[in-house]
């Protein structure tokens, strides 16, 4: 089902004024809590807004314990949309949201660009209105969508220097580059291979540099942060702590957890017949980082979704099927989306709206729907490769 340009637009537009709307009531009581909780619209466009001295004018980087815990693009952005509202928390947070919105039409144009008739699919998903003005990813999510867009189409120095802005504003897009080798690598493009790493990798060292130069401490607090956080909010290996199995020698298992199936994918993308397209690769990558990472945001659902929307398109002989698991998935983040909230609502105190074990559920339903995904689409490309194998007999037996 194809839509039209401007279908598209007015898609976008409804889904982000149904997010505004969620997002609304925590606006009209000041964004406090447990009442951003409890409402199920806290965003940390207003939370970090104040908590690392935005409001006061402070640059993003200049605190070597309160820089803002992102990489720098993201914080140039935070900060400069902050020096244009001068200390007010709710011009703020309606500037940011309007950037975002506008950042959620263009990516649905670019998908509608790249798989037309499954459009609809990344503008129906309801995840998209739950978590669309949670955090500002879609600043590298477009970028993102853009690098793909531009590798399909052979123009692959926009698309690498595109990903190394993507990686400098969010850094998961850096997932995309173990998919891009092996591409480039199964079409023995080993050149090319060299020459969009060394832009990606190289931009992204570009653009750091003044800010690793200026104010190190506080630019090396995103990545310090992340080499040492513990089990965390959504991650598996919280839900494994929530029923009382302490992780010992946690930053080894996650690290054997987490190669083991890179390891598993870099074999499977070999093994295939045909070259699979750099979304459908790297949604195996995604796949791994969000079921094993030390946390998952709820917006996090965000990267993944025009990924298999893009993916999709490639398996139109099994769609049907493909398409209940899509919803599946989509269903079991909903589930995470409101036990991440209500659990929350109540952390801390004698007043919890679910229990801890319901919450330790949900992020074990969650990592079940994402693998679900991943599963469906190595299993179906995996028949092709047999399919295909089989004819190749058949044709050299005759």
């Amino acid at each position: 089902m194809r839509l039209a340009t401007r279908v598209v637009i007015l898609a976008a537009i409804l889904v982000s004024l149904l997010s505004f709307a969620k997002f609304e009531h925590c606006q009209q009581i000041g964004w406090t809590q447990p009442g951003t909780d409890i409402h199920e619209c806290y965003t940390d466009i207003s939370a970090l807004f104040g908590e690392r001295g935005l409001d006061k004018g402070s640059w993003a980087y200049s605190s070597a314990t309160n820089a803002v815990e992102y990489p720098v693009l993201q914080g140039v952005v935070m900060w400069v949309t902050a020096k244009v509202v001068d200390g007010n928390i709710d011009r703020y947070y309606f500037l940011n949201i309007a950037l975002i919105a506008f950042l959620f039409i263009g990516s649905a144009l670019i998908i509608n660009r790249i798989t037309p008739e499954l459009n609809y699919l990344y503008l129906l998903a309801p995840t998209g209105v739950l978590a669309l003005f949670i955090n500002w990813d879609l600043w590298a999510i477009i970028t993102m969508l853009l690098a793909i867009y531009w590798f399909d189409r052979k123009k692959e120095i926009l698309s690498a220097v595109t990903l190394a802005i993507s990686i400098a504003t969010k850094f998961f897009p850096i997932i995309l580059l173990p998919a891009i080798a092996v591409i480039y690598i199964r079409n023995r493009e080993f050149k090319k291979l060299a020459r969009y790493l060394a832009i990606s990798l190289g931009g992204y060292a570009l653009i750091n540099l003044p800010f690793a130069i200026t104010t190190p401490q506080g630019w090396w607090r995103f990545f310090d942060m992340n080499i040492h956080r513990r089990p965390d909010w959504g991650s598996i290996w919280l839900g494994v702590e929530i029923f009382k199995y302490h992780l010992y020698g946690f930053n080894i298992i996650y690290l054997i957890a987490v190669l083991i199936p890179i390891l598993v994918v870099l074999i499977y993308l070999f093994s295939t017949v045909k070259i699979l397209t750099l979304a459908e690769s790297s949604i195996f990558f995604f796949a791994i980082v969000m079921t094993l990472g030390k946390v998952y945001s709820p917006q996090y659902v965000l990267w993944l979704t025009p990924l298999v929307v893009i993916a999709l398109v490639n398996s139109r002989e099994k769609l049907s099927k493909t398409l209940s698991i899509f919803w599946f998935w989509q269903i079991t983040e909903v589930i995470y989306h409101i036990a991440i909230w209500s659990y929350l609502a109540g952390h801390g105190s004698e007043h919890h709206l679910i229990p801890r074990p319901a919450y330790g559920i949900a992020i074990f339903i969650r990592a079940v729907g994402v693998l679900a995904i991943a599963i469906s689409l190595a299993r179906q490309h995996r028949l092709e490769t047999n399919t295909s194998l089989r004819n190749l007999a058949l044709n050299n037996g005759k």
